[in-house]
């Protein structure tokens, strides 16, 4: 039994309306949510396929950011800028600048036409852009496709997190946002596995980009027939159709408890519509700062360093870059699964601490191996290791909770615009650490640029214990009650 402990009247505000509860009205709520023994926790089994097409996006995802990895030599010397660190560090970063478009303006977009319309957006432009990669035949022209990529990229985490999180039953919320996370790792794999005859093969680099194209038209036909977010419904005065989605996704004996939940959060019309100045300087700021610095954090780790150039550095230690990889792959789906058993057990924040905690002492033993104090006989070994380990550390927190976590914060009304304010200083950090890394290792070298990124790793591991709410288990209206400021009088 899931039970907690009811006052006898709970009073909170929210704008200009206050809402009286009483302890038998919340009693039957809480029954009727499914947290009473009587009745018991909704089947995930119904919304699973929902989450499991949402997270089509979040493969394309991890295959672009993996597919330029083993394929980018050879991209390079078709299109003719072969050992041009800049324009190799371009075609990542462009990529990355297109997310930064895309994310700036997908809280926007999803707030306006909804949840599943965004998601097919995200793969039509992901379509275009893959299918103008595949046949460029100059630099220019790969940098227009991965331009249109980046913003479907953008496009997809975010609204994919509010997906998750709002169609989701509380209960297994963070379990489905790990779901996420392992199928962008999958789809890093996928980009590594398919990436592999590149190097040998004429042309192959292009079928890496053809074959994207299949799961984003998936995505675009399958998102037609899956539920749509009774959270946005019910924003946009479709109390009728948010009664109607809730019961596809949670089951008829669950419907009322869940909208009286919803009933409690302001209906947020578009005549209260949220300004940008709000999410910077209202009431709404500080938990904006949070989210902000988590992924800024999230990035300055140096984690897409990896991702982005791991044949490049397995390479240069004398490590096979096809083995490497392969066992990159390998720790960041076994450290998402680990993820996903106990985000709903142990909760996010513990899950942030250690992650990020781990991250400081494998950033630290890779650079060690750079230091004098390692022979050259042991150099590889911590080198590797410190990867190994950075990434399966990352994969158990410092990857799938972010996002999670921040979707759950936010109050429904500014959630989808204040995701898309977070996730663009997640693609600004992005894009400065594809475009910069590779310089940044010929010019200061690997052992002052991994203590600089344990350095971030060990500040986040400070913010996380003095900022971040615990989230597990509550539902989204109480983790808002919790976090947001009364309105001033």
């Amino acid at each position: 039994m899931r039970g907690r402990h009811v006052d006898a009247y709970t009073m909170y505000k929210r704008g200009t309306r206050d809402y009286i509860i009483s302890a038998y009205d919340k009693e039957q709520v809480r029954l009727l949510n499914g947290v009473g023994k009587d009745i018991g926790n909704p089947s995930w089994k119904r919304s699973f396929p929902h989450i499991l097409v949402a997270t089509i996006s979040s493969f394309l995802f991890g295959y672009h950011l993996g597919v330029v990895n083993e394929t980018l030599e050879s991209i390079s010397l078709d299109l003719g800028f072969h050992g041009n660190t800049m324009a190799e560090g371009l075609v990542v970063s462009t990529c990355l600048g297109g997310a930064f478009v895309g994310s700036l303006f997908s809280g926007w977009i999803a707030d306006g036409v909804g949840r599943r319309k965004v998601f097919q957006l995200c793969a039509l432009s992901m379509i275009i852009g893959s299918s103008m990669s595949a046949t460029a035949k100059n630099l220019w022209g790969m940098l227009l496709g991965r331009l249109f990529v980046g913003t479907g990229m953008g496009i997809g985490p975010p609204v994919a997190a509010l997906y998750v999180t709002e169609v989701s039953p509380a209960y297994v919320r963070g379990t489905y946002g790990s779901c996420t996370q392992i199928a962008t790792c999958l789809g890093l794999m996928g980009a590594l596995f398919i990436g592999f005859p590149a190097k040998e093969t004429e042309d192959w680099w292009r079928i890496c980009f053809w074959v994207s194209t299949v799961p984003a038209a998936i995505l675009a036909l399958f998102m037609k027939y899956s539920a749509e977010s009774p959270h946005w419904l019910f924003k946009r005065g479709r109390g009728a159709d948010a009664e109607a989605e809730f019961e596809k996704l949670l089951g008829g004996p669950y419907v009322k408890g869940a909208m009286a939940e919803l009933s409690k959060s302001e209906r947020g019309d578009e005549a209260d519509a949220v300004k940008f100045s709000e999410l910077l300087y209202g009431r709404h700021r500080k938990v904006v700062f949070i989210g902000s610095t988590l992924f800024a954090l999230q990035q300055l780790s140096g984690i897409n360093a990896v991702f982005y150039f791991s044949s490049t550095v397995f390479k240069n230690a004398g490590v096979p870059s096809e083995s490497a990889n392969i066992c990159v792959g390998i720790a960041n789906l076994l450290g998402s699964f680990v993820a996903m058993l106990l985000m709903d057990k142990l909760g996010r924040k513990v899950l942030l601490i250690a992650s990020f905690s781990g991250m400081v002492v494998a950033m630290g033993l890779r650079a060690t191996s750079a230091s004098s104090l390692v022979s050259s006989s042991n150099e590889v070994y911590l080198s590797v290791g410190g990867m190994l380990l950075f990434v399966l550390t990352f994969a158990i927190g410092a990857g799938p909770v972010p996002g999670l976590l921040l979707s759950e914060m936010f109050p429904g009304r500014i959630r989808a615009k204040a995701m898309s304010i977070c996730m663009a200083v997640h693609w600004v950090i992005n894009f400065f650490v594809g475009l910069l890394f590779l310089r940044l290792l010929e010019q200061i070298g690997p052992l002052i640029l991994n203590t600089i990124f344990a350095t971030f790793c060990f500040l986040a591991v400070i913010f996380v214990k003095k900022n971040v709410l615990e989230t597990k288990g509550k539902s989204l209206q109480e983790i808002e009650i919790a976090l947001l400021p009364p309105e001033p009088e």
